[in-house]
């Protein structure tokens, strides 16, 4: 059995069936402006587009007007007679023609009127259910069959409901539902967690779901595949395993046979299509154990990589792996962004990978092949018993690391002197070891590898003006302390007084320990892989007035207009802000009663008037109740 430990390869393509003919339409649909993903002024994908461009061509609200921005109206969607804390959404709705879609957490499927925000109907999910935490999607349907809102669940479901009335779909499953928990992928344990956190694809008459692996453990258990079903009938049309079997492309990067039955490397996150071609981008979560890795030796294909396969048949096209051997965490979820690269003199379809590490991998979408080079660089090694990690890591020659990358005793928070010295105390009193990106967690002690599992740029991803060519993301630079024990019966885990999830910060306070901006707004030009800007993002309102400009970490992603506006709430300060894209200036704020938590849309409504539509549901910067649960929608008044 080979392993590879080392020098496995970033990318692998084969020739022959789907990727010849991709390669062989490429030199005439490169010729085509990436704009034309999608031309509506509706927002009926996540990503705005298959594509995952999140650029909208309207332009109502510009920098000359977009200070005179108001809430147009406000849904609260907490269900009658709930008493508990709000719940936090992370849903990003979509709107099609004059109705929004709303995925809730507290088990129901809303559809509103994006003009006014008058609920249109409610879908209630059976059985305390709840829907997948990012958000849903539509399918436009046909001859014989309506349009319909299709999404997961917590429960391992796939449901699909009418788009006018909110009715099961009948034909589809069983009374609309369709059980993804088969034995294909659950194996032996019909009872192991399987969820379906990650927004369906529609790809013609297909519905492309991920998968909801428990993170971090058990290692075995339920499959990650990537999945197609009809969209008609919920019958299974292809499957792709994430985790390569006997004899399958792959399974030799796997020690001995820990490929089997091994859970996590999965979709949880946003894939994207490019329609023209019938590619379908999947970004790979990290498996189980995502951070200990002493029972997988090997690179571990295809955990934390892209790959692209044929959107037809699930075929596999080509990969490239964005971290090998992963113990971090740092899984490949962003939503896959697709573009034109102009360089040398060429147009280039290309694909921009970034994850929590914060490293942006620009790709020739056909083919997977880096377009401004890639280096293996020698990385720390574990010193946890057993554990192989790779002895190098991809890096990008350009871009360069979009967030922080490098801790240590001497940059720490410098500033408020009650803060500097809680994190200098706290580094100190837990001999803490801190480092670069790819120090392993420690082994007995704890470890601080920058940007950590938060991020970096997290599952909500950035976006791309095709008129500028600049990608806009928004980075969080809050990182996490690792420790690794060993336990009584000999395996491995995270543990530690602090904590799993404990952030490098004062909990209390929300204040994290790092340089700062903790919070930024960053631009790359993709045809020079340059970083054109980066500006600071959010304040800590609990430091003296001189000190407020930290930048904050949140959750929640960018979107764009044709009218050269950047849109971006998800810093945990409440605010809600407006930039230029091209130069990154602040043009407007407000602050909400909450973060907000999802990334943003924008769409024309009946009334002419251009709208942009948020969560409002995010905990504050003193504590981590969630304190709001509506969907706020703003514009620019009639007059």
């Amino acid at each position: 059995m080979k392993v590879f430990l080392k020098g496995e390869p970033r990318f692998k393509s084969r020739s022959g069936g789907p990727a010849k003919a991709a390669s062989a339409g490429s030199a005439a649909l490169a010729l085509l402006a990436t704009a034309a993903f999608g031309a509506g002024t509706d927002w009926s994908v996540s990503g705005h587009d298959a594509g995952g461009q999140r650029y909208s061509p309207l332009t109502q609200i510009n920098r000359s007007n977009v200070a005179n921005l108001q809430i147009a109206w406000t849904y609260h969607m907490t269900p009658a007679g709930y008493t508990g804390h709000p719940r936090l959404a992370e849903a990003i709705p979509i709107v099609v023609g004059n109705s929004m879609y709303v995925a809730s957490s507290y088990g129901e499927i809303i559809a509103l009127n994006a003009t006014t925000g008058a609920e249109l109907w409610k879908y209630k999910m059976p059985d305390a259910d709840t829907p997948t935490e990012r958000g849903v999607a539509y399918w436009k349907g046909a001859k014989g069959h309506p349009a319909t809102i299709v999404f997961g669940s917590r429960q391992g479901r796939l449901y699909e409901v009418n788009a006018k009335t909110g009715a099961p779909i009948e034909g589809f499953g069983e009374h609309g539902i369709v059980n993804l928990k088969t034995p294909e992928v659950m194996g032996t344990d019909m009872k192991a967690p399987y969820g379906q956190p990650a927004v369906p694809v529609i790809y013609k008459n297909l519905i492309i779901t991920g998968a909801g692996t428990p993170d971090a453990t058990p290692n075995l258990g339920a499959n990650g595949d990537t999945r197609a079903w009809d969209v008609r009938t919920g019958k299974l049309v292809w499957t792709f395993h994430t985790v390569p079997r006997p004899g399958e492309f792959g399974y030799d990067s796997w020690g001995g046979d820990s490929a089997r039955n091994r859970s996590g490397v999965n979709v949880w996150g946003y894939m994207t299509v490019d329609e023209k071609r019938g590619i379908l981008y999947m970004p790979l979560g990290a498996p189980n154990n995502d951070r200990v890795g002493v029972d997988r030796p090997g690179n571990n294909l295809f955990s934390s990589s892209l790959v692209a396969v044929d959107a037809n048949t699930g075929k596999y096209l080509w990969h490239f792996q964005v971290v090998h051997h992963d113990i971090w965490d740092y899984d490949t979820q962003d939503p896959p962004v697709l573009m034109d690269v102009h360089k040398d003199g060429k147009t280039i379809p290309a694909v921009l990978t970034v994850n929590k590490n914060a490293l942006a991998f620009i790709l020739d979408r056909v083919t997977g092949k880096p377009i401004f080079g890639v280096e293996e660089r020698p990385v720390p090694q574990s010193k946890v018993p057993g554990e192989q990690t790779s002895a190098t890591q991809p890096f990008p020659v350009k871009p360069e690391q979009l967030s922080q990358g490098t801790l240590s005793r001497d940059n720490l928070y410098k500033g408020e002197p009650s803060h500097q010295a809680y994190c200098e105390k706290l580094v100190d009193d837990n001999h803490m070891v801190l480092g670069s990106t790819f120090l392993p967690p420690g082994y007995n002690e704890y470890a601080v590898s920058p940007p950590g599992t938060q991020g970096g740029v997290n599952f909500y991803g950035g976006s791309y003006d095709p008129k500028l060519h600049l990608f806009i993301a928004n980075v969080n630079n809050l990182f996490q302390p690792m420790r690794i024990e060993k336990k009584p019966d000999g395996s491995f885990a995270n543990s530690g007084a602090m904590g799993m999830y404990r952030r490098f910060w004062d909990a209390d306070k929300k204040l994290p320990c790092g340089p700062t901006p903790w919070g930024q707004l960053v631009a790359v030009n993709v045809d020079t892989g340059d970083v054109v800007y980066r500006k600071t993002l959010g304040v800590t309102e609990s430091f003296p007035a001189s000190l407020q400009d930290t930048g904050r970490p949140g959750l929640g992603g960018t979107i764009l207009t044709a009218s050269g506006l950047t849109f971006v709430g998800a810093t945990d300060d409440f605010r809600f802000r407006a930039f230029a894209t091209e130069t990154g200036d602040k043009l407007w704020e407000v602050k909400l009663k909450a973060s907000v938590t999802a990334t943003p849309v924008t769409y024309k409504g009946s009334d002419g008037r251009q709208f942009v539509a948020a969560m409002d549901t995010g905990g504050s910067q003193t504590g981590s109740v969630v304190t709001n649960d509506e969907v706020v929608a703003f514009a620019v008044p009639r007059n």
